[in-house]
């Protein structure tokens, strides 16, 4: 892993000097701001995540899928000049798995809890001249037996008139497994091709103000994948014999995921949101999503939204229960992720965010007051056609600090 943050430390110096170099050519030089710096921004984020189910594909599809999450976060937008941005998001993950416990089939064994982090670096920079946005971002994560690079840039052109918006990115995915697989399979060689994934992710966004009440936007994604796309200690069980194989799959996927979102401003007090998703992919998927999010005022700084999400899919050509594939097969899985199935989810989210904030206090070495400009708590109930149910419940504090 050091080797990934020599990478990253790589292109962190690489990004600044790219923005920099954009900077001096799109605007001049001053001797002296014009206007103050805005605040920076930090949110902290939390989250506590459980689900519960009977088809883990660490067993074959069958047995539990017990696990816990917990997640802190913390965001930072920190202005460097009036056109240049600087966001940092880094986050952990503290997880119990009682379904990856089964990787050995011991209770309380190495695989059973882990602690994922992640990274992500990003320089953004206008030009207000052009109404352009231009942004780099460099990223990486780490867990027991699975490391993760990545590096992204984005472009965005506004209109004239700020009605409409032309977004473009891309994105770039390096990640690298440590091959662990189910005990008992264990010296029998290796049995998947390779240890390395790469990602491939290109998107594009269409942004509209229709009328007063109506803002629009479309999104189109492809993402292409390569290297190994199935997980080692991933158990198929097939009809003709009672020990496991390791769940197998091709070793390239290409998706196409198209969104529509509407905004519906149908009061002071009321908006309707409302967003659509269609999916598919080459392995054979079929995906629709939709959900709808309605805030409601109370006064000019209290809101509550409820929010409902439907989704179902076909499932993948090579996904069978327990024991219901052959060993002819040459692809196969009991992963329910890949399954037939549908699953809602229903939540209700209460935001605080006074005009003056919530309150203020200081910090050590520096004179501004910090204020705390919002709180927001959001909770839901998920449930899946096999089963599987989950919750997750999960806060969020907005800061700001003034420019010195």
């Amino acid at each position: 892993m050091q080797l990934a943050y020599k990478f990253l430390g790589f292109f962190a110096a690489f990004a600044m000097a790219s923005l920099s170099g954009f900077a001096q050519h799109a605007a001049p030089r001053v001797s002296r701001r014009v206007q103050d710096l805005p605040p920076a921004d930090v949110n902290i984020l939390a989250s506590y995540y459980s689900q519960d189910g009977t088809h883990s594909p660490v067993t074959g599809g069958i047995g539990t899928e017990e696990l816990t999450d917990v997640t802190p976060t913390i965001i930072v937008n920190v202005p460097l000049d009036t056109v240049t941005n600087l966001l940092v998001n880094f986050g952990m993950d503290f997880y119990s798995s009682a379904s990856s416990d089964n990787i050995d089939y011991s209770v309380s064994s190495a695989s059973s809890s882990d602690t994922r982090t992640h990274i992500n670096v990003g320089l953004s920079r206008r030009n207000s001249l052009n109404r352009t946005t231009k942004s780099l971002t460099i990223g990486g994560s780490t867990e027991y037996d699975y490391q993760s690079v990545s590096l992204s840039a984005g472009w965005a052109q506004a209109s004239r008139d700020g009605n409409r918006e032309l977004s473009l990115g891309g994105q770039v995915f390096y990640d690298a497994w440590t091959l662990i697989y189910p005990v008992e399979l264990r010296g029998n060689g290796q049995l998947v091709d390779t240890n390395k994934r790469q990602s491939f992710n290109l998107s594009a966004t269409v942004s509209q103000v229709i009328n007063r009440r109506m803002q629009a936007s479309l999104s189109a994604d492809l993402v292409y994948q390569t290297g190994l796309l199935s997980t080692p200690f991933h158990r198929v069980y097939v009809q003709e014999q009672e020990e496991a194989l390791v769940e197998q799959l091709p070793g390239s996927r290409l998706k196409l995921p198209i969104g529509l979102r509407v905004n519906y401003y149908l009061s002071d007090l009321l908006t309707a949101r409302m967003f659509y998703r269609f999916y598919m992919d080459d392995w054979g998927i079929m995906g629709n999503t939709v959900e709808v999010e309605t805030p409601v005022k109370f006064g000019p700084f209290f809101s509550i939204y409820p929010f409902y999400r439907y989704h179902t899919q076909t499932a993948a050509d090579y996904f069978n229960p327990y024991k219901q594939h052959t060993i002819s097969q040459e692809f196969y899985t009991s992963d329910y992720d890949l399954a037939d199935v549908s699953s809602h989810k229903v939540g209700l989210g209460v935001r605080y965010s006074p005009l003056f904030g919530v309150a203020r206090f200081g910090l050590p070495f520096t004179s501004n007051s910090t204020m705390l400009k919002s709180i927001e708590l959001r909770a839901s109930q998920y449930w899946r056609s096999d089963g599987l149910k989950a919750f997750l419940i999960s806060t969020d504090l907005g800061f700001t600090i003034p420019s010195e």
